[in-house]
């Protein structure tokens, strides 16, 4: 919505959703953020309306923004280019289709550029490509956050392949700061499309959408007339890109700034909290257990899920979803928090407590989307020097024909030679079961360690009495001759140590931080290169 017809819709006192005709009063609208209360749908926002919902009361400033008018093409169709740029400003008092400000979000200085598709449908021209660019510069120069909020139809005719070559100058502008260590965020707002979905909109490190926001390369007009296909429902959708793997996550515009918050808390400075030295790193302290104990303690639903250590040990938690090819595995979570006071990237396996959420996640069996996921994650976090937690907890990565279609070994082989050079420290808890080559994959690290009823193997004690027993029944018999159980894995220095399990559920996750958060100041000075070097030795001794 333009200024011009904001300022028209106040007089008249009421408004129309589109998308359910409801009538309502305006200032209504206006408290909730062009969000209808009945329906839900998110209202187009003006970029100065985005800026006040974005930024902190009284901390924005805008950047400089004294640009000519370019008309590189001497552009005429129905009206000349120049003329058609000054209906845009009168009708939306801007000069032009971003607005971009210094300011802060909680407290947090950030650098944002706000896409406005009341000007000329928030088309990348020459001006918005310079201006996003210099948003940029100030970014790394200042070095705070810089977050993009989208709303474009694409490169701007008007100006020919001088808008073409804006794709690749602010996309290099992004870039820079990944180079710097520095957080980018989009906030994907309807419509994203063209020339800005396909460079600096979408190569940002964190991807938020609106609900019902679009997204891709071509309109979905395009489509339908170019490949003469019916497009599927929620084509392009905020749904359909999270289904997809393509985008973070879908946050409501009123709880946007809260997970703004969160985010951007992993870029402070870690205040690290003083905690109890828990790991038990002498096998000969540690109980014989029965294999086949060991393998159903393990295997529990009640044991916790990487989302449940998540919610009781990292405050802040957001979650980060996708592999920005094909999908999102339920089975491999991971997102950004801070663990006793340090900012960590968390990975794991995911499992469920009942019957319905274990199928659905496939009982901890990764995809090559999670793993692909993964790899993502753990670029991000090498970017931000954040340390890496990983929890391990699958009977194996997922058998599937779609995941041998997709390139399961490739994904596994890939996340595997990632952690082999990943230059921020990566600690590993086995928290359930460690199955083959699926575990392993989240547990090259320097240093791993194992819940006290958790076990590694190299299979299944069910996939090895089949094999060597010729019958699935044998499966006891095989976990005592594999050697299942935290005991043999610290003696044999398999794992650095061991975590011990309280009774009591809560108490026993705690124990989990807490050796993490131990283990981590162990590692905290040691300089990256001989921390991969390090790494690499201990896998080498094997």
């Amino acid at each position: 919505m333009t200024s011009a017809e904001v300022t028209a819709e106040t007089a008249r006192g009421f408004a129309r959703c589109p998308a359910c005709g409801l009538i309502t009063y305006t200032r209504r609208l206006v408290r909730t953020g062009r969000v209808c209360p009945e329906c839900g749908a998110h209202g187009r926002l003006s970029a100065p309306e985005r800026l006040a919902q974005l930024l902190d009361e009284g901390s924005a400033t805008a950047l400089p923004a004294d640009d000519p008018v370019r008309d590189p093409l001497a552009f005429t169709d129905a009206r000349a280019y120049p003329d058609r740029l000054a209906l845009a400003r009168r009708a939306t008092g801007l000069t032009e289709a971003v607005v971009c400000a210094r300011g802060t979000i909680g407290g947090q200085p950030v650098t944002v550029a706000v896409m406005d598709f009341g000007f000329l449908g928030g088309s990348l021209g020459t001006v918005v490509g310079d201006r996003i660019t210099r948003a940029a510069e100030a970014a790394l120069a200042e070095r705070t956050p810089l977050i993009i909020v989208t709303a474009s139809g694409g490169a701007r005719m008007q100006e020919g392949v001088f808008s073409l070559m804006q794709m690749a100058k602010v996309s290099q502008a992004v870039a820079a700061l990944d180079d710097a260590g520095l957080l980018t965020v989009s906030i994907i707002t309807e419509p994203t499309f063209g020339g800005v979905a396909a460079s600096f909109a979408t190569c940002t490190d964190v991807l938020i959408a609106e609900p019902g926001a679009r997204m891709g390369f071509a309109g979905p007009r395009v489509i339908e007339q170019t490949v003469r296909e019916r497009l599927p429902e929620g084509f392009q959708t905020a749904g359909f890109l999270l289904e997809h793997g393509m985008i973070d996550m879908v946050v409501p515009r009123g709880e946007l700034r809260p997970v703004l918050c969160r985010l951007l808390a992993v870029t402070r400075p870690a205040v690290f909290a003083e905690v109890a030295d828990v790991v038990i790193r002498d096998p000969a302290t540690l109980p014989e257990v029965d294999a086949w104990d060991v393998v159903r303690a393990a295997r529990d639903p009640a044991r916790p899920t990487t989302l449940d250590y998540a919610t009781a040990l990292l405050d802040g938690f957001v979650e980060l979803h996708g592999d920005r090819l094909a999908g999102d595995c339920p089975a491999i979570v991971g997102g950004v928090g801070v663990l006793r006071g340090r900012p960590v990237l968390l990975l794991g396996h995911q499992k469920g407590h009942d019957t319905r959420e274990l199928v659905r996640r496939r009982f901890g069996m990764a995809s090559p989307e999670g793993y692909r996921k993964s790899s993502r994650l753990l670029r991000l976090a090498a970017k931000l020097k954040l340390p890496v937690v990983t929890l391990v907890d699958t009977p194996g990565a997922y058998p599937g024909i779609a995941a041998e279609q997709r390139g399961q070994a490739l994904a596994i082989a890939e996340i595997i030679k990632q952690l082999c050079s990943l230059p921020v420290p990566v600690v590993s808890v086995v928290t359930g079961e460690g199955g083959s080559g699926g575990a392993l994959a989240l547990a090259v690290a320097d240093r791993v360690l194992c819940r006290e009823s958790g076990f590694y193997s190299v299979i299944s004690p069910e996939g090895c009495s089949a094999i060597l027993w010729k019958d699935a029944a044998a499966a006891p018999q095989a976990a005592r001759a594999l050697r299942l159980g935290a005991r043999h894995l610290l003696a044999s220095s398999v794992v650095d140590g061991v975590v011990p399990e309280p009774s009591d559920p809560a108490a026993a996750m705690a124990a989990v931080g807490d050796a993490v958060a131990v283990t981590l100041a162990a590692l905290d000075h040691t300089d990256r290169r001989e921390l991969v070097a390090n790494r690499r030795a201990r896998f080498r001794r094997f």
